[in-house]
Order: C-alpha cells, then sequence, then structure tokens
C-alpha cells in the first residue's frame, strides 16, 4: 500500500504506550497534551509509561503533575487530574530485553488496540519496534513516530522499512507538530479559500518567496542531540519545507489525506537538488562551549539556502530560507514578494514592491503591503500593510490535536512516506557536501554570507514586531 492510496483506520485506540515517558518531550509536551485529553473527555482509559528508570506510583504521579504545572499552564479540573492519574500505569525496564515487553503486555491486559508512542531516541526505534512485533504488542495496534524520521534519505528508509515490517502503512503517524499548528494550518486555508490569490500565486506576479524561523535562545541541555542533527536536519528538511509545500503546492483534489500529502509530495519531488552555492551554514560564537558539544564542532547552529521548486507555475522563483538559534529575536515569518507594477505611473514608485506577509510564531497574522496615497495634489504616498491578526486564545496545543487525531486513527496532519522520502532526497547531496559552518556574533543574523545568498533579491526582511491584536495598524511598510 502506498501513502498515495493510504486509507484511515477509524477504530479508536483504547490505550497509550509512551516510551521515553522520563524524557524531556514527555515532560514537556506529551503529559500537559494527555491532561488537556482528559479535560475534553477524549483521554484513551489505560497509558502505560516505559523507561529505564526505577520508579514508584507516586514518583509516577508527581512527574506527571510537576509538568502540567510548569509547562501547562497548571492544573485548574481535579476530575479531568484525577482521570489521568488513574489511567496511568508505568513499566520500568532495558529495551533490549525480552522481559520488558512482556511486563508491557501484562500491563496492557485487556487492551485491544494499543498506540505505541515512541518518544525515545531514534537509535531506539528498531530495537522497540521489533520487539512489540515479537511480543504481539503490533497486532491491531498504531505505532506514533516522532521526527526526526532518520538522518539522511538512506537512514530514513531504513527507518520506514522497519516500521512496515511490523506495522501497516495505515496504522504509522509520523508526528512532525508544526503541522498541528493553529498558524500552519490557517496558511492552508487561507492560501486556497480565497480566490484573489490564484491568479497572483505563480512566477508572472511573484519574484521571491522568503521565510525566517529565528531563535534569540541556544542549544541550552540539547548539545548533544544537535551535534547529531544541527539546523538544517533539525528545524529545515522538516518544518520549514512542510511550509514550502503549503506555499508551492497545486490545489489537491479534496482536503482528504491522500490527495493532500501527493499535493505535498510533488512539490518536495520538483525542488532543485541544493548545491554547496545555495547554502550558508553558521555556528554561533561560544557554541562549541555548550555542555556535550565537541570543542572543534562545524555543526550548524544557522542555516539559509536558496530552492527552487521546479514546476510550471514557479519554474525560476528562488525560495529563501534560513532558521537559527542566538538570533535577535524569536519569530516565525514569511513573505511573498511580487513584482513592481509593469508600467511606472507614479514618480514615487521605486519602493519596495507589494508583498505578503504571513507571522506565524510567536502571533499569528496575515499583512498585505499596499501603497497608499499622501493627502494633497502630489501623486506620492506610502506602502502600508493591510493588517489581519487571529487571536489564538483557547487555540488547541499542537500535541493536544496531534494525539487525539492518532488516537482516532485520523492521518490527515501527519506526514507520509512518500514525502518524507522526496523531501530528504532534496537535501540528500547537501548532507555530505557542504560549506563550513562560519561563526556569527549572539544577537545577529547569522554570517555576512548569508546576507550575499539573497542580495540580488533585495535583502532579508527581518521579522516584524507584533502589535496585540484587534488595534488598529498604521506602519509604513
Amino acid at each position: 500500500m502506498t501513502d498515495a492510496t493510504q486509507t484511515a483506520n477509524t477504530a479508536h485506540s483504547d490505550a497509550l504506550v509512551l516510551f521515553g515517558f522520563t524524557g524531556d518531550l514527555a515532560n514537556k509536551k506529551i503529559f500537559p497534551a494527555l491532561y488537556a485529553m482528559a479535560k475534553r473527555g477524549e483521554l484513551v482509559p489505560r497509558i502505560v509509561g516505559v523507561a529505564g528508570r526505577p520508579l514508584s506510583d507516586d514518583q509516577v504521579h508527581q512527574r506527571v503533575r510537576d509538568s502540567i504545572e510548569n509547562e501547562g499552564g497548571g492544573i485548574g479540573d481535579g476530575a479531568a487530574f484525577d482521570k489521568l492519574q488513574q489511567a496511568i500505569r508505568y513499566v520500568s525496564g532495558d529495551y533490549n530485553k525480552p522481559e520488558t515487553f512482556e511486563a508491557l503486555k501484562q500491563a496492557l491486559a485487556g487492551c485491544k488496540r494499543p498506540a505505541h508512542y515512541l518518544a525515545v531516541p531514534p537509535t531506539l526505534f528498531e530495537t522497540v519496534i521489533q520487539s512489540l512485533g515479537k511480543t504481539g504488542l503490533a497486532k491491531d495496534a498504531r505505532l506514533i513516530v516522532e521526527k526526526p524520521f532518520g538522518r539522511d534519505l538512506a537512514s530514513a528508509k531504513e527507518l520506514d522499512a522497519v516500521a512496515r515490517s511490523v506495522f501497516p502503512e495505515n496504522s504509522i503517524f509520523r508526528i512532525d507538530h508544526y503541522l498541528g499548528k493553529e498558524a500552519i494550518m490557517n496558511l492552508l486555508y487561507f492560501r486556497f479559500a480565497n480566490s484573489f490569490l490564484e491568479p497572483l500565486w505563480c512566477r508572472d506576479h511573484v519574484t521571491s518567496v522568503q521565510m525566517t524561523m529565528s531563535e534569540d535562545f541556544g542549544v541550552g541541555e540539547r548539545g548533544a542531540f544537535y551535534e547529531t542533527a544541527g539546523a538544517l536536519r533539525d528545524v529545515v528538511e522538516n518544518h520549514l519545507f512542510q511550509i514550502v509545500a503549503l506555499l508551492a503546492m497545486e490545489p489537491p483534489k479534496s482536503r482528504g489525506f491522500a490527495d493532500l500529502q501527493a499535493a505535498k509530495a510533488d512539490v518536495f519531488k520538483a525542488m532543485r537538488p541544493l548545491e554547496p552555492e545555495d547554502l550558508v551554514r553558521g555556528q554561533y560564537e561560544g557554541y562549541r562551549q555548550e555542555k556535550d558539544v565537541a570543542p572543534d564542532s562545524d555543526v550548524e547552529t544557522f542555516v539559509a539556502l536558496r530552492l527552487y521548486v521546479d514546476t510550471p507555475r514557479w519554474q525560476g522563483v528562488p525560495f529563501y530560507l534560513r532558521a537559527g538559534k542566538k538570533l535577535p529575536n524569536t519569530a516565525v515569518e514569511v513573505q511573498i514578494q511580487f513584482k513592481p507594477p509593469a508600467q511606472a505611473l507614479f514618480e514615487d514608485a521605486g519602493g519596495r514592491p507589494n508583498y505578503l506577509r504571513f507571522r506565524l510564531q510567536p502571533t499569528s497574522s496575515i499583512a498585505l503591503a499596499a501603497r497608499v496615497k499622501d493627502v494633497g495634489k502630489r501623486f506620492v504616498g506610502q506602502q502600508r500593510e493591510l493588517y489581519a491578526c487571529e487571536s489564538l486564545a483557547g487555540e488547541e496545543a499542537p500535541y493536544d490535536r496531534l494525539l487525539s487525531d492518532a488516537m482516532a486513527g485520523d492521518p490527515s496532519l501527519f506526514t507520509s512516506l512518500e514525502a518524507v522520502e522526496a523531501a530528504w532526497t532534496a537535501v540528500d547531496a547537501i548532507l555530505v557536501d557542504h560549506p563550513k559552518a562560519l561563526p556569527y556574533p549572539p544577537g545577529t543574523w547569522g554570517p555576512a554570507a548569508a546576507d550575499a545568498l539573497i542580495a540580488g533579491d533585495g535583502g532579508w526582511q527581518a521579522p516584524v514586531p507584533e502589535q496585540a491584536c484587534g488595534g488598529e495598524r498604521q506602519k509604513a511598510a
């Protein structure tokens, strides 16, 4: 069965097994998500945590409580929290030992359709998956795999071969939490729900597309992970490529999983393979002194690249992507730069042409820059943003949404095998043959070479400081 024809298995899971129960992901994201599901009445009746560390029941419950209080906004619904605590079981043991999975089987007694969430390092995926198969725990079960999906094309194929040797494709859910963000879903909706965009959304009217994913902090305690990944693997090949796919894809036949995934995969397949001259790698000064980082590390904490999507719609239009740590602010923003008017009718037409701007993080907003005439006899004016800001109060967090969908067998917001492999293909060569990482001072926009990469297309546009939703925007652009 291929991903383009995958159909959903809609039987609801009756248990969740969380491998990596004591890990950072569980603490920061999954426990708060489970509490949110409990408040909505969507929690499965049994949750089994698995990890190597021995924990008493009291320690397990305290870990969950601390997570929700520190990372999930606090416990405001005592009944929901009690329901979560009552659902949890815990199994400690070595993932390499069969007795760990026998103990898991006992903890799942009576459950018919468990979902197994692998919130563990990718090096353990094969061990866990094979053991689930050997102990019969894969029968009628689902597999939820956390990114990264391999380190390159070859390892992604190996991982998928292992997963599909035990689980059918329609029972494998590949999480990229970015796809569960409200702002990303709104990007898809805005693109295809508004008819005025379609005639402008092509190479005839767009000169370039650029996106910035900036963080004002460093790697923190994740030095060991970053040494195995770097910015290109960590956020560009997955998160930013997903945004590129939503911007560049042709209208899918429907919003169904198969049609949407096929349209996105077509974008990845059309990406021109990256060359060394298309890439700038940077490393913030002081990174080599971070915990668990090699003293001679060449791992990039910043990356800027230029790519092309060779489809009839986008042929020749450069997409500029940059992402990095210890940059001036934390934001995710996309800007689509339109061509100038065909006829320079007004004397002040030499400024920056119109653009469309999507702010995806930390706020969600859309702005269209258009020129407006100043008061007076002269035909001169300023470019101002026509600005819409969507309040995300009450937004369902990505892991809340994705876990709930996986339990229900809804694959809509997950990533297909075809799309994963096509995205890796676009960057595969550059993972090996790439320029050295250039140093940059913390608090700057990366090495100067990143500016040279985009100089011919007007330069990088820094994410615009946002106002609170509901106010009037009078910013000249």
